[in-house]
């Protein structure tokens, strides 16, 4: 006797049904969200309101014995004579590195937007530095420009009799570690314009080309308002990395000579532990995140108005 034939069941699976369920009531789903709530609040948002404390203190980093003085560190910080000169390094890190980074990014862009053969050596070669850890960048660039046997220097040489002092010179080793960091990180702008490039469509293009439009007038009345979203996130994404810049001054400088090539994240550094003054450290860290969070905000309010103005 044949063995009964068995209908396929048409039921969806008993694994989909349930993710169906879960959307459909909406509240499960939140408990999702609970792994990556609780790593922001212990790694994050505790050492935030830690920090926060710590500047209260005279804690010296170390010792379990400290007191509270009160608004005595934030004091001192109106008072200090470095500040000022590390205030304006950091503005300059953050600002000039973003200019730059954004102009040569989109300038390969659309470079590389063309139909050139060499477009993806190109694109690696330049996003290559990237990848690179920012100590190791320091590092490399630091042979090229250190005083004795520099690499820069062998060549100056070749022209005048003294070398360069390039990263002691306090007006110039600014400058130095703004090249460096431009160049390391230009890859991001670049790809993110070359991604906004490509998802223009065309036919706007070939719709001013026949309306008689020039390839500059082209760029800035089509193109260019389209790339808003694009130049938001570099923009925002730029900044941000460039006022918290650390690795690169550590690694060519040491924010020497003195606090003169120092960011505030430098600066909070060796106050931690070079001189052991971690409540003080902990002011500049609380400095550097209103500066951070005020200029990325505000930056980030006024380009999306041009997106949506664009």
């Amino acid at each position: 006797m044949a063995a009964p034939v068995r209908q396929a069941s048409t039921a969806p699976p008993a694994k989909a049904g349930y993710v169906k369920r879960l959307v459909r009531s909406g509240a499960p789903l939140n408990l999702l969200y609970a792994p990556a709530l609780l790593l922001f609040a212990v790694f994050i948002f505790y050492p935030f309101l830690k920090g926060i404390q710590i500047s209260f203190t005279n804690w010296n980093g170390y010792n379990q014995d400290f007191k509270w003085i009160g608004f005595g560190n934030y004091s001192r910080l109106l008072d200090d004579p470095d500040i000022k000169t590390v205030v304006k390094n950091t503005f300059i890190y953050g600002i000039g590195s973003t200019i730059l980074q954004n102009v040569v990014g989109l300038l390969y862009a659309l470079l590389l937007n063309t139909s050139i053969r060499t477009r993806g050596v190109v694109r690696t070669v330049v996003y290559l530095p990237v990848i690179i850890s920012a100590l190791i960048m320091g590092y490399i660039w630091y042979f090229f420009f250190q005083y004795d046997g520099g690499a820069i220097n062998d060549i100056l040489l070749l022209f005048q009799d003294q070398p360069a002092n390039l990263l002691g010179n306090p007006k110039a080793n600014v400058w130095v570690i703004t090249f460096v960091n431009t160049f390391q990180y230009l890859g991001i702008a670049m790809v993110l314009f070359l991604a906004g490039l490509q998802s223009i469509p065309k036919e706007y293009d070939e719709a001013a080309t026949i309306d008689g439009a020039g390839p500059v007038s082209r760029f800035f009345r089509v193109t260019w308002p389209l790339l808003a979203p694009s130049f938001t996130v570099s923009m925002v994404l730029n900044l941000i990395g460039g006022l918290k810049l650390f690795d690169v001054i550590a690694a060519m400088t040491n924010s020497g000579p003195g606090y003169a090539s120092a960011s505030l994240s430098t600066m909070m550094y060796l106050l931690y532990f070079g001189r052991e003054d971690a409540g003080y450290a902990a002011t500049i860290g609380v400095l550097m995140f209103v500066i951070i969070s005020v200029i990325s905000i505000a930056a980030l309010v006024m380009l999306r108005r041009r997106e949506v103005s664009a």
